[in-house]
């Protein structure tokens, strides 16, 4: 008798939304401080907040800050999201391919991280909340999203996934664009055309063509040029040492910077190196420079309050509020004016033009809304504003407006920011190679050998 053998049949191949890991994603008060729209970056998977994380944001609400603004527009969201729906549970969010949101109440998981931690606090609450939706939704990979490192660390310590809020990051800052490069072995003759007639075509230089207004040291075997590449002519240019009231650069890059904020078709300019590269000092003096073409000079700062308390709290006006905070452009504005004999014509200008409000040093804090035309407008120590708040400041230019950012991105005050999240870095990967825009980083310390050696030793 002969038998048959049926073939066996294949395991089916798990489909595509079998092999996609379900996600919920819960996010704590600093995200949405940093980006109240963040909700809506999280793909197709669900999000969710703690009760907590709300009852946080309404002690940020009041107030002229970034934050304040943050705080407000989120909440407006969310009454809007849940004008036909309860809030515990999951709504669905707008648009294709996008997932759920809702607001986790109590706790629900059998660790208390109170109780571990042995404090009653808003950070233990989140996590709380964090636990009991693993707890809750099992076939989930529950992930807590937040730019306070310590909570990070808390969170993975009872085994909960915890990571930063990626939107608005640089993945490299090692390859952060410079705005500024050495380039060898030119052939002698681009150099002397430089000098002979101030112009070369860029390919008689370069293999490909550079970034606008990117700014090159080109060295032959026998010289060098200083050039600038002119995105509305496609050439190099030759850039000679400007100087601006008194203030004269004392090395390449330092000429590179002043070029741009001198240069009438480059509206928006930063300026990044370590302290005592001269970033400020340069950045004022080029903006002094340009008194007669702008209406007026503003001078800002973000403020780090202390124990984030805002300055309505603070007693006096907002001269004396802010003046503590503002001694470091008042210092280089000294130093030009020290360029001078003190009765001098020059040094007498610039005492007017504080007098007459021509020249104002202002909190950032009461810049949104305004409209600001036929001004030059400095931010110092742009490193500790967040993308949302570089965007607000460039998005208030009208006509006839020059903005400079200054600072260092290795150096930031502000928490919940990094080398990677700051708006200062976000402002030179995205606006790079535009030809509003220009940027140069300072490496070499001007102040003092002092100086140097503590940038470079300690």
């Amino acid at each position: 008798m002969q038998t048959t053998t049926k073939p066996r049949k294949r395991a089916a191949k798990p489909t595509a939304d079998a092999q996609k890991v379900k996600k919920a994603f819960v996010l704590d008060t600093s995200v949405i401080l940093y980006d109240h729209s963040a909700i809506e970056h999280f793909g197709e998977h669900d999000v969710a907040i703690p009760i907590t994380v709300l009852e946080e944001l309404d002690n940020f609400k009041k107030g002229n800050d970034i934050k304040n603004f943050e705080a407000r527009e989120f909440i407006r969201y969310i009454d809007n999201l849940s004008a036909e729906h309860m809030l515990q549970t999951w709504i669905p969010l707008e648009g294709s391919n996008k997932g759920r949101f809702k607001v986790l109440m109590g706790n629900g998981s059998p660790i208390d991280a109170e109780k571990i931690f042995n404090e009653d606090k808003a950070d233990h609450k989140i996590l709380n909340a964090t636990l009991s939706l693993q707890h809750e939704m099992p076939d989930h990979r529950v992930t807590l999203v937040t730019k306070d490192i310590n909570l990070r660390l808390k969170a993975r310590a009872l085994n909960l996934s915890a990571e930063d809020y990626e939107t608005g990051k640089i993945q490299n800052v090692t390859n952060l664009y410079r705005g500024n490069d050495v380039v060898e072995d030119i052939p002698q003759s681009v150099i002397a055309k430089l000098y002979e007639q101030g112009e070369c075509p860029v390919e008689e230089a370069l293999p490909n063509p550079p970034s606008d207004n990117h700014y090159f040291i080109l060295k032959s075997t026998k010289s060098s040029a200083l050039a600038y590449y002119n995105p509305q002519e496609r050439i190099l240019e030759r850039v000679d040492k400007p100087h601006a009231v008194g203030v004269k650069p004392r090395n390449a890059e330092q000429t590179f910077a002043l070029h741009a904020i001198l240069h009438p078709d480059i509206k928006l300019v930063s300026i990044q190196g370590v302290a005592g590269t001269g970033k400020t000092l340069l950045a004022l003096a080029g903006a002094l420079e340009q008194r007669e073409t702008y209406r007026q000079i503003y001078l800002a700062r973000p403020i780090i309050p202390l124990s984030n308390r805002d300055l309505g709290f603070l007693p006096g006006d907002v001269n004396s509020k802010i003046g503590p905070y503002m001694e470091p452009l008042w210092d280089n504005l000294k130093f030009i004016q020290n360029q001078f004999p003190e009765h001098s014509r020059e040094s007498n200008r610039i005492k007017e033009m504080v007098d007459d409000d021509r020249l104002v040093i202002t909190p950032l804090a009461y810049i949104r809304g305004r409209s600001l035309s036929n001004i030059i407008f400095i931010v110092d120590e742009a490193q500790n504003l967040t993308p949302h708040e570089i965007k607000t400041i460039i998005s208030r230019a009208g006509e006839n407006t020059k903005i400079i950012f200054t600072g260092d991105i290795y150096q930031i005050d502000t928490p919940y920011l990094d080398t990677q999240s700051n708006g200062l870095s976000y402002l030179i990967d995205k606006v790079k190679n535009h030809p509003l825009y220009a940027h140069v980083t300072l490496q070499r310390g001007e102040r003092s050998e002092l100086a140097n050696l503590a940038n470079e030793l300690l």
